[in-house]
């Protein structure tokens, strides 16, 4: 079997796993950086390896625009490809149907897109979408679905979720890759019904595990939490729960507690780029003058190459200055600091203590002496 899962425990409703594919394994919770294209802007993946990163994501879509998934595929394949020999998941696409609706058209049968390197029409349906993902690779495909606005209608929501469902069933079929499992992604909106009928209809099909996609992209955290706990109830415990593209620590650890396994998202090195760094006491901003002559690491208790060898002053004068060494050093920091997150919350179920945990970590990253937001 190319796949394996397993629950190891319990604390509420927040769980601890283990996953095996071809390529090894990795706990749940578990955070998987975003390497788009293959890469993280300024980070190797030996330095991902030392942050503690078990798993990475990359992005079909865009692999699929260059530099092709046939080059991918004779060039070993994308592990070998971008010189990482742990797990890999690959998105399908199906988010691009949101982000890219100014140069995209959606059918029945699939998207049509303009590519936005240089305007050639590309079509990507269900079985395109799993042909490229067999082709390059990775260890866990997604199906292709249709993300829906947050302030979408509610007949375009529903439009949105039959699709996705036939879709699914598409991809199912599709799939010749016995290295590589695929999961189905449940669609919604901020719908209850539409989310637990997508649910429910999903789970009939042999997925390896299931993901929540369409939330985080503008509807509010109340109704983000509400759809995650409604699209739970219905999905197995048995295989892995992924909420895509969700991205802020203190989301993340309240959606650990309703039972979500895997997360991925660009903010860790997005904000890091722009100067934001993530600590136990809130973000910090870098560029503040309050850091000028400031000798502390970014996080005393952090342990990453980044708070070990350098000060906040020093990253402070790289980020005024430009340089590109501050973005790197704060990619570091920052997926360290995720991986350091979720491996606190994998204790703390172990421990069965998870909900201790979370109320002292929500004060303190949300409190009184939190850092300057």
């Amino acid at each position: 079997m190319s796949f394996f899962f397993e629950l190891h425990s319990v604390s509420g409703k927040a769980r601890t796993g283990l996953a095996r594919t071809v390529h090894g394994e990795f706990e749940t919770p578990a955070f998987m950086p975003v390497a788009t294209l293959a890469a993280l802007k300024g980070v190797t993946t030996g330095q991902l390896a030392e942050t503690g990163s078990e798993i990475l994501l990359t992005n079909a879509y865009h692999l699929h625009l260059r530099p092709g998934e046939d080059v991918v595929r004779d060039m070993g394949g994308l592990h070998r490809f971008m010189d990482w020999d742990g797990p890999l998941l690959t998105d399908s696409g199906g988010y691009q149907v949101f982000s890219l609706a100014n140069i995209r058209d959606v059918t029945d049968e699939g998207v049509s897109f303009r590519s936005h390197i240089d305007g050639r029409q590309i079509f990507i349906g269900p079985r395109e979408a799993t042909r490229i993902q067999n082709a390059l690779g990775a260890d866990i495909a997604m199906a292709f679905d249709e993300c829906p606005s947050p302030t979408a209608k509610r007949e375009i929501v529903a439009r949105a979720v039959r699709r996705t469902v036939e879709w699914a069933k598409v991809c199912l079929d599709a799939h010749d890759n016995e290295e590589q499992t695929l999961f189905g992604i449940v669609q919604g909106g901020a719908y209850e019904d539409m989310r637990s009928d997508c649910a429910k209809q999903l789970v009939q099909l042999p997925f390896g595990g299931f993901a929540i996609g369409g939330l985080g992209i503008g509807e509010g955290t109340e109704a983000l939490l509400q759809m995650v706990e409604t699209t739970l109830e219905h999905l197995p415990s048995g295989k892995p729960r992924y909420l895509m593209g969700l991205g802020r620590p203190d989301d993340i650890v309240r959606c650990i507690a309703l039972g979500v396994d895997m997360f991925d998202c660009v903010v860790p090195t997005r904000n890091a780029r722009n100067a934001m760094l993530f600590t136990d006491d809130g973000p910090l901003r870098m560029k503040n003058a309050s850091h000028i002559r400031d000798e502390r690491p970014v996080m005393a208790e952090c342990d990453c190459y980044t708070c070990r060898t350098v000060s906040r002053a020093y990253l402070r004068h790289l980020y005024v200055a430009g340089e590109h060494l501050a973005g790197v050093l704060g990619s570091i920091h920052n997926i360290h600091y995720y991986q350091s997150l979720v491996r606190r919350c994998r204790k703390s179920i172990e421990e069965g203590c998870f909900d201790d945990f979370l109320r002292i970590w929500l004060r303190r990253y949300n409190g009184p002496n939190s850092s300057e937001g």
